[in-house]
C-alpha cells in the first residue's frame, strides 16, 4: 500500500499549478490528598567574490552551481574550542540571498550533535533564545513552536521551510491537526537551522508574525553515509500509572554528487512507547458533589485548572506508536549559474492507544470503566500516510538579475482514526459498534516566483528583489460511523459529521535594500496579499447512547474574502566592524485557517466549534536590536512591541461539571511588549568552554474584546478579560548553558531551561497549578557528553529533565529521561 501511495504522491507534483487555481466543486488536589509525584529509577562568514559569468565546462562538473552560503551545510572556517569564526554565526543564506531585514540565530549540524539529545528535528532548536517547542514525546506528531511572543496553540504564526518545502500546516492554528510536519524530517539530514525573528521580510506572509524557521539539509559535494542508533528510556509513575517507557530509533543519510548531479536520501523509523499524554476525569453533580463514580473504588481526588472538582479515574490516551519516513532530493545543474532541485517525502504512521482505568468495582473487585464514555474515545487505532513534493529552479549569477522559482505540494493519502463508540454498561469492554475520522483527501500547495535586481551590480547601492505568491488549503473531514470499529473498510457507513472548505490567498510583494552609506542600510517593502474562503460547509447530528442518528443538519457557511497591503521598513547601521543596531517595524494580516472557519470536532468531552465569521488579524510589531560580535560569540539586546486587532484566540469554557466547550473568536485588540536578551560566547576563561544563554519577558495584555460574555465556573459570576494576559504567552522564558570542548574527542553540556506561568483562559481563571490541563511554569535540565570514539564512531549519552520536573502544558510532560547513541559515519 505504501509503494502505490507513493506512487500517487509522486504523480501530483505535475499538476500543482492547476490546483492553485481551481476549486474542487488538573497539583491541587481536593482536601488532603496530594498528587503522587512523578518517580524515577535509574535504568540497571566572508562574503562571497561576484562570480564571473563565463565558466569552463570541465569545473561546472566538480563543483556545485550553489555558492557556499547557500548550501545546507556551510563550508567551516572554525571549530567552536579553537579561536576560529564559527559558521553559525555567519548570515543564513536566505538572509544573505535576499538581503532580509530580520536579526537571526543559527545552529549547525555539528553544534546540534554535540550538545543536544536530538531525538526528532524539533530538537535542533531546544536551545534557541525564547523558542520553545511543545513535545510531548518522542515522534510526537502534534509539536507547535512557541516563540517569545506568541504561544503553544499557534501553529500558523510561524512558518517553517524544510529547503523548499513548507513544513508547516496553514490548514489550521492549534496543537493537534495543524502541527508542523517535522516527522517528514530524517534528523541525520539536517546541515543547518536559523530563525528569523518577526514578519519583517516583504517576502514572507503574514503567518511570519512569530517568525520564520529555516531548516537546510546537507547536501554533498562528496560521497557520504551515515546510521545512528537511539534509544531513550523514561520511567515514569503518576497517578495510578506506573510504567517505563521505551523509544528506539534508527535515522540514516546518504548521497553523493558525481558532475552536474547531486543527490540525498535519508530515512528514519520510530518506535515509540509513550507515557499517559491525557487523562480520564469525574465531575460533581447537585447529586454527587464529591465525584465520586458510584459503586467504585481508586479514584485518585482532583481540581480542573479552574478549581472545579475533576477527579482522575484512569489514563486516557497512552499510546504505541511507529513512524516511518524517507525524504528524496535531487540537484542538477541546468547550467554553470542555474540549478533545479526535486524533493519528495513520505511519512507513515500506526498509532495505537489502550486506555487505563484506576476504577475498581466494589461489588466484583475488578477494573471498571463504569460506563464512562470518555474511555471509548481514548481507545483508537490511527494510520496515517502524508507525501510532499517540491520543485525549484534558481539561478545564481550574482549579476544584474537572479530568480527563484519554486512550488510545493502536501497531500493526506490516508488519515483514518478508528475509535469504538461507547463502553459496554460494566467491566472494561468496548462496543461493537464505533465511528471512523478521516482527513484523507486534504491537502494544499504553495507557489513562488521571485527575482532579485541589482542596477548597480552585486554589493551596489540598491537591490531590488519582489516576487509573486499563490496558496490553497483544502479540508476534507468526514465521520462515519462503523458496524465493526476497527475495521476502516466500513468507513462509508452513516455519516456522523462532516467539515469541509478551502482558502485561497494571492500575493504581489517588492522589497528595496538601499546602502545609503557602507555602513547604513535602510529596507522598505510591502506586500499586497488577496485572501478568500468558499466551499465551507459542515454536517451536524444528533445520535442515541447506541449510535443511531435521530436528527441530521447541514449548513453551507458563507464565502469570505478580504485584500490587504503590509508595509516593511528597517534600518541597519553598523557604529564599526563590531556592533550593529538595527530597527525594524512591519505590518502583517495572518487570515483565518480553514480548521478555525469550519471544522468541527468533538474529542471526549470536549466539543470544538468554528467560526466561519472570523476576521483577520493585523498585526504591528517593531523592534530594536542592539549587537555586539566577536568571531566566536555575541551578545543581543532587543526590546519589542506588537499589538494585534481582531486576534483569532481559542477559548475553552466548561459546559457543565464534566464537559467544555473551545470556541474561536476575533478579540478586538491585544498587546505585548518586553526585552529579550541573548548571549553566546566560545573560549571563556579557559580554551574549549563555551557559554549560552537567554532571558526573555514578555508583558501581553487583552486591551478590548467587545464580545467577551464568560463567567467564572467556580463562582458563577460574570468576568472581565481586558487587563489580563495574553493566554499561552509566559511572562519569563530563560535559558542557560555551558558546554566544554577539551578537546577534538568529547563535549560535555550541561543546560537548563525556564518559562514562567502562563494562562489557556481569556480571563485568567487558571487558578490551579499542576493539574491536567494546566498551563505550568517549568525548570528543566538537561545534559549530554558527546564522544568521538574514532574517526567514524561517535556516541552519546545524556539525560532530559535530569532532575525530574514535573508539569502540565495541558498534557503531563515528560520526566526524567535516558538517553544513548551511537553513529557510525562511512
Amino acid at each position: 500500500m505504501l509503494r502505490c501511495h507513493a506512487r500517487r504522491g509522486v504523480s501530483v507534483v505535475a499538476v500543482q499549478a492547476a490546483l492553485l487555481a481551481s476549486s474542487s466543486g488538573a497539583f491541587a488536589q481536593s482536601g488532603s490528598a496530594v498528587l503522587p509525584p512523578v518517580t524515577v529509577d535509574a535504568p540497571a562568514a566572508v562574503k562571497p567574490k561576484p562570480r564571473k559569468p563565463a565558466v569552463h565546462r570541465a569545473a561546472a562538473r566538480t563543483q556545485s552551481a550553489k555558492p557556499a552560503s547557500e548550501r545546507g551545510t556551510p563550508i567551516v572556517t572554525g571549530e567552536q574550542g579553537a579561536g576560529g569564526a564559527r559558521p553559525s554565526l555567519e548570515p543564513p543564506a536566505a538572509v544573505a540571498r535576499y538581503q532580509l531585514p530580520q536579526r537571526s540565530f543559527s545552529v549547525t549540524a555539528k553544534e546540534v550533535d554535540e550538545t543536544i539529545n536530538l531525538k526528532d528535528p524539533e530538537d535542533a532548536v531546544k536551545y534557541m533564545p525564547s523558542l520553545f517547542v511543545r513535545k510531548r514525546n518522542d515522534g510526537d506528531n502534534n509539536a507547535v513552536l512557541a516563540t517569545r511572543s506568541w504561544g503553544l496553540n499557534s501553529s500558523s504564526r510561524t512558518l517553517i521551510y524544510y529547503d523548499d518545502l513548507l513544513i508547516s500546516a496553514l490548514i489550521g492554528n492549534n496543537n493537534t491537526n495543524a502541527s508542523p510536519k517535522w516527522n517528514l524530517i530524517s534528523p541525520e539530514a539536517i546541515g543547518r537551522v536559523d530563525y528569523l525573528n518577526g514578519p519583517f521580510a516583504a517576502a514572507y506572509p503574514g503567518n511570519s508574525i512569530g517568525g520564520v524557521l529555516l531548516i537546510s539539509s546537507k547536501m554533498p559535494d562528496k560521497p557520504f553515509a551515515v546510521a545512528k542508533e537511539t534509544v531513550s528510556v523514561m520511567p515514569w509513575n503518576q497517578y495510578g500509572t506506573k510504567d517505563t517507557y521505551v523509544t528506539s530509533q534508527t535515522s540514516a543519510a546518504a548521497g553523493n554528487r558525481d558532475g552536474k548531479l547531486s543527490w540525498l536520501v535519508s530515512a528514519n523509523y520510530l518506535d515509540s512507547y509513550q507515557q499517559p499524554l491525557t487523562y480520564v476525569t469525574f465531575g460533581a453533580t447537585p447529586a454527587n458533589p464529591t465525584g465520586t463514580p458510584p459503586g467504585t473504588t481508586g479514584m485518585f481526588p482532583a481540581l480542573n485548572k479552574q478549581g472545579v472538582i475533576a477527579n482522575v479515574v484512569g489514563a486516557g490516551t497512552v499510546a504505541h506508536s511507529q513512524q516511518t519516513s524517507g525524504n528524496l532530493r535531487f540537484a542538477y545543474d541546468v547550467t554553470p549559474l542555474v540549478q533545479a532541485t526535486y524533493s519528495f517525502g513520505v511519512w507513515n504512521n500506526h498509532q495505537v492507544s489502550d486506555p487505563q482505568t484506576y476504577l475498581r468495582s466494589t461489588a466484583t473487585g475488578l477494573p471498571t470503566f463504569n460506563n464512562i464514555t470518555t474511555f471509548a474515545n481514548s481507545k483508537y487505532i490511527w494510520d496515517e500516510t502524508h507525501v510532499s513534493n517540491a520543485v525549484a529552479i534558481k539561478s545564481d549569477t550574482k549579476g544584474t538579475f537572479d530568480f527563484d522559482l519554486s512550488a510545493s505540494s502536501y497531500n493526506y493519502l490516508e488519515d483514518t482514526q478508528l475509535n469504538p463508540y461507547a463502553v459496554t454498561s460494566t467491566g472494561v469492554g468496548f462496543s461493537q459498534n464505533g465511528k471512523i475520522q478521516r482527513m484523507d483527501g486534504t491537502n494544499w500547495q504553495n507557489a513562488d516566483a521571485k527575482g532579485i535586481w541589482r542596477p548597480l551590480g552585486y554589493g551596489g547601492e540598491h537591490e531590488i528583489s519582489f516576487g509573486i505568491h499563490g496558496d490553497r488549503y483544502r479540508l476534507e473531514n468526514p465521520t462515519y460511523g462503523s458496524a465493526v470499529w476497527y475495521q476502516a473498510s466500513t468507513g462509508t457507513g452513516q455519516l456522523y459529521a462532516n467539515s469541509q472548505g478551502e482558502t485561497r490567498t494571492g500575493a504581489l510583494w517588492l522589497q528595496d535594500a538601499w546602502k545609503i552609506q557602507p555602513n547604513l542600510k535602510l529596507t522598505l517593502g510591502g506586500r499586497l496579499e488577496t485572501w478568500q474562503s468558499l466551499d465551507g460547509q459542515n454536517v451536524v447530528t444528533l445520535a442515541n447512547g447506541a449510535g443511531v442518528i435521530t436528527s441530521s443538519f447541514t449548513t453551507n457557511q458563507p464565502g469570505l474574502a478580504s485584500t490587504n497591503f503590509s508595509p516593511k521598513a528597517s534600518l541597519s547601521y553598523d557604529p564599526n566592524k563590531d556592533w550593529n543596531i538595527t530597527v525594524n517595524f512591519g505590518e502583517a494580516y495572518r487570515y483565518p485557517t480553514v480548521l478555525e472557519l469550519y471544522q468541527n470536532v468533538t474529542v471526549g468531552n470536549t466539543i470544538t466549534v468554528a467560526n466561519p465569521f472570523l476576521k483577520p488579524e493585523q498585526d504591528f510589531t517593531g523592534e530594536l536590536n542592539i549587537e555586539r560580535h566577536w568571531n566566536d560569540g555575541r551578545v543581543r539586546l532587543t526590546l519589542f512591541r506588537e499589538r494585534t486587532n481582531n486576534a483569532i484566540i481559542a477559548q475553552t469554557n466548561m459546559i457543565n461539571a464534566t464537559q467544555s466547550a473551545t470556541t474561536f473568536s476575533n478579540v478586538d485588540a491585544i498587546r505585548m511588549q518586553g526585552i529579550e536578551l541573548s548571549a553566546d560566547k566560545d573560549n571563556v576563561l579557559v580554551n574549549g568552554l563555551q557559554l549560552f544563554g537567554s532571558v526573555t519577558y514578555v508583558d501581553s495584555r487583552i486591551l478590548a474584546d467587545s464580545g467577551w460574555a464568560g463567567v467564572d465556573p467556580l463562582t458563577n459570576l460574570p468576568t472581565t478579560v481586558v487587563g489580563k494576559r495574553v493566554p499561552y504567552v509566559p511572562d519569563w522564558r530563560a535559558k542557560f548553558g555551558v558546554t566544554y570542548r577539551p578537546n577534538d574527542s568529547w563535549a560535555y553540556t550541561v543546560a537548563a531551561r525556564y518559562s514562567g506561568k502562563q494562562y489557556s483562559t481569556l480571563d485568567n481563571t487558571d487558578r490551579v497549578s499542576h493539574v491536567y490541563g494546566a498551563f505550568d511554569n517549568f525548570f528543566v535540565v538537561d545534559l549530554k557528553i558527546h564522544y568521538n570514539a574514532t574517526k567514524n564512531f561517535a556516541f552519546d549519552f545524556g539525560i532530559d529533565n535530569l532532575l525530574n520536573e514535573q508539569y502540565f502544558l495541558f498534557h503531563p510532560f515528560p520526566g526524567r529521561t535516558f538517553v544513548l547513541a551511537g553513529k557510525y559515519t562511512f
